[in-house]
């Protein structure tokens, strides 16, 4: 089992900048892909970006390309999304989610572990 628990959502204005954060627990982050999806009111879930266990592949949606960056942090088994030039399109709910599938997924189906999702509200 690994459990998921994301922070660092909130409310910004357009232009602005958050970074998500995932820590994991046990000791299987390693051994995991992870991925960001999110969903918005109305709207299905959707991919965000993905990096693979070894952190040297990742993954990202057209919509953010350019702008948000996925990394990992093995020691602190953590996973971050540094989100740039924020638009109020990407207003969502965000979620963390982990797999020990290969090769790393992009779509939802993929993913055995999901975390309780975020809040990221911007403002326009």
């Amino acid at each position: 089992q690994v459990q998921l628990v994301e922070s660092g959502g909130g409310l910004v204005q357009t232009g602005g900048s958050l970074r998500l954060s995932c820590a994991a627990s046990g000791r299987t982050f390693s051994t995991c892909n992870m991925g960001w999806f999110r969903q918005a009111p109305g709207k299905e879930r959707e991919f965000v970006a993905a990096i693979a266990r070894s952190g040297g592949r990742t993954y990202y949606a057209d919509s953010v390309k350019g702008r948000f960056t996925i990394s990992r942090d093995h020691a602190k088994n953590t996973v971050y999304v540094q989100m740039n030039n924020l638009k109020p399109e990407d207003t969502a709910v965000y979620y963390c989610a982990a797999t020990r599938r290969v090769p790393v997924p992009l779509g939802q189906q993929g993913y055995e572990y999901w975390g309780q999702g975020i809040q990221v509200t911007v403002s326009s």
